[in-house]
């Protein structure tokens, strides 16, 4: 969930709280408010009743309206005075309404009477949940109000961090764009973007004093590398030797040409990083894909693996150099890490090439098999192969995709990339 989506929704969610107990609270406010009111005029009527009565020695006339009501009753003792919620029929429509009433007593003559003055109080409890109706309108309002708000406010103050965040996802050693400053009035945001542009320099710096570190390396390797191999085929020609030593100058021929295959891989990568090749022309992918199958036939027959073509004519604008290195590594995968007996599939077409094959391992991380020198531990490759064939897509915006399905790994190439 989204930083803005959960205070958001904290937000209102203690904002609704709030609201109803304070609605609550106003409700029973206003209600005591009332209240007191009607109890103010049942004491005015009480002492009207007791003025009528010192003045005329005798009780004043009897009457009922259709929200009031006194009534007189003789009593032998005096009453307690005191305010009551009660119950009022309405004269006119005979319905019970809530009502107040005071209870009290008054001595006419001899005789104690027990007064009773009943005030209906439907008028009050109308306007009360009208009162209450109307706080409820207003808090949902206020909700809504506060919600959109937030949204608004929150989207707008955040954007700085987002625009950072967006600039992280897609920065790229390999590519020479920096991180833009963003710039904010927020304090935070501005540390951040600052210590973000601080990390991508620093980053950067240190990706290419690596890069040139191996590509100066590399280059220095060949010379030595070449003199081994000399030497080598020298010393093959002096002489007879005996079964240990050609065991041990066979390793030493293997060694050789796997530290030769590594240095031409690392050199190539590093050329393909710098955008050192520039023979772009248009590549006919049918026909190269045909020269592979030819060089590959021996092997694929030891192994007894069978191939499945389906070609249709594809042409592409790019160097013959790295897509001979990008079908060549995809098909010698396949291979590598294939079952004996098993097959491989190559579909071209005018959108993209799927080289698929059977194997024994389950699906693998593309992610960790694109790094560098990542492979298994049964694999006699170098580890440079894929992360080579990324870099050839990368460099003319194709798509490399990996699919595992039904024991097959597939490998896809889209020429064309939806934006």
């Amino acid at each position: 969930m989204k930083l803005l989506d959960k205070y958001n929704r904290i937000n209102i969610s203690v904002t609704v709280v709030i609201m109803l107990v304070t609605g609550v609270t106003y409700y029973f406010t206003i209600h005591a408010i009332l209240t007191h009111q009607v109890d103010k005029a049942l004491v005015v009527e009480e002492r009207e009743v007791f003025d009528y009565v010192q003045l005329n020695h005798h009780l004043p006339q009897v009457f009922r309206t259709n929200h009031q009501e006194i009534i007189f009753t003789p009593a032998d003792d005096r009453v307690k005075r005191k305010f009551i919620d009660t119950s009022y029929r309405d004269t006119k429509e005979l319905d019970l309404e809530p009502a107040r009433a005071i209870i009290t007593s008054v001595m006419v003559g001899p005789q104690l009477y027990k007064i009773t003055v009943i005030q209906s109080t439907v008028e009050t409890e109308d306007l009360i949940e009208d009162v209450f109706l109307i706080t409820l309108i207003l808090i949902f309002i206020l909700v809504i109000a506060l919600f959109l708000s937030n949204r608004l406010i929150l989207r707008r103050m955040w954007q700085p961090f987002y625009t950072i965040l967006n600039q992280l996802k897609v920065f790229n050693l390999a590519e020479d764009k920096t991180v833009a400053s963003v710039p904010s009035t927020i304090d935070e945001f501005t540390e951040l973007d600052q210590a973000v542009g601080i990390m991508a320099t620093k980053a950067k710096d240190d990706y290419l004093n690596l890069k040139a570190f191996t590509e100066n390396a590399a280059h220095e390797l060949m010379t030595p590398i070449s003199v081994i191999n000399s030497k080598l085929d020298t010393l093959v020609q002096t002489g007879q030797f005996s079964d240990p030593q050609s065991k041990l100058l066979n390793d030493i021929y293997n060694t050789v040409a796997r530290l030769t295959r590594l240095n031409k891989s690392m050199l190539l990568l590093t050329k393909i990083e710098n955008g050192l090749i520039h023979d772009q022309q248009i590549v006919n992918l049918k026909e190269l894909l045909r020269t592979s199958f030819y060089q590959y036939e021996e092997l694929l027959g030891s192994l007894n693996i069978k191939l499945i073509t389906q070609l249709a004519d594809c042409e592409v604008s790019a160097s013959l150099l790295l897509m001979e290195v990008l079908v060549n590594n995809l098909l010698s995968n396949a291979i590598r890490h294939n079952l004996p007996g098993g097959t491989i599939s190559v579909v071209l077409d005018q959108q993209q090439l799927r080289i698929s094959n059977t194997g024994k391992d389950g699906r693998i991380d593309i992610e960790r098999v694109f790094k560098r020198f990542q492979k298994s531990s049964a694999s006699e490759g170098i580890g440079l192969g894929l992360t080579i064939c990324r870099q050839i897509c990368n460099n003319y915006g194709f798509d490399l995709q990996y699919q595992f399905s039904e024991n097959s790994h597939q490998f896809t190439v889209n020429f064309t990339v939806s934006e």
